[in-house]
This record gives structure tokens, C-alpha cells and sequence, in this order.
């Protein structure tokens, strides 16, 4: 197991993030902050956030602690057989890779849309 911790952000994350969610400021400062803290922004959730609170995207876009992972085609496989590409989109990002071996968790102000999927989850309402 890695000490890194890779999270990554859903739609409704980065929604609360730009409506001053603390627990998604901390999460954005740590990873601009703290060496092995790394955030991540599906792009299929990104546009999904920012459909629902316009300049979402650009703010979180020019964040130096958020990475924008684009729609390559194995994500934009995985995303086609789903209803939402946004939740899609974050659950690939979520899954293990060469580089985060233990996968990501997934940071979300919904977490009952995660339940029964494999995916871990950091509910930022507490």
C-alpha cells in the first residue's frame, strides 16, 4: 500500500467546492500543499459541474493542486455503457492504475449515488 493519497473529485465535489464547501478547500489546499496528496478532475465531471454552477471548470482548471484527467479512450469506452459520464467517468478515474496502485477515493457531497459500487468514498457533508 502507498502513503500517497489519490482522490478524486465527483461532480457535486467540485460543485461544492466553488460554493465554499470546507471540506473541499481543505482537500484543494492540501494537494497544492502537502507532498503525496493528489486531486483529480474527471473531465466528464468537470463539464457536469460546471453545467450546474457555470465557471466551475475554469476555477478548478487553473487550481495548481487539480489534475484534469481527459477522456482517452479507455475512459470514453468505460463511460459509454453508462447512464451518467460524469459518475462514470469518476468511478474509471477511481480505479487502480500503474500509478495509483490502491486506486483513488472518490470525494462527493452524494454519496448514496456510490452505494453498491467499488469505489471508496469521502463524503464531504460531515
Amino acid at each position: 500500500m502507498s502513503d500517497a493519497l489519490h482522490i478524486v473529485l465527483d461532480d457535486t465535489a467540485m460543485a461544492a467546492a466553488g460554493q465554499g464547501n470546507v471540506l473541499a478547500s481543505r482537500l484543494i489546499h492540501r494537494a497544492h500543499a502537502e507532498p503525496g496528496w493528489f486531486l483529480y478532475a474527471p473531465a466528464c465531471a468537470l463539464v457536469e459541474a460546471d453545467r450546474a454552477r457555470p465557471g466551475t471548470a475554469e476555477h478548478l482548471a487553473a487550481l495548481p493542486g487539480i489534475t484534469v484527467l481527459d477522456l482517452d479512450l479507455s475512459a470514453a469506452l468505460a463511460v459509454a455503457q453508462q447512464e451518467s459520464w460524469a459518475a462514470a467517468h469518476s468511478q474509471y478515474a477511481a480505479q487502480p492504475t500503474p500509478d495509483r496502485p490502491d486506486g483513488a477515493v472518490i470525494a462527493t457531497t452524494a454519496p448514496k449515488r456510490w452505494e453498491g459500487e467499488p469505489v471508496r468514498v469521502l463524503d464531504l457533508n460531515s
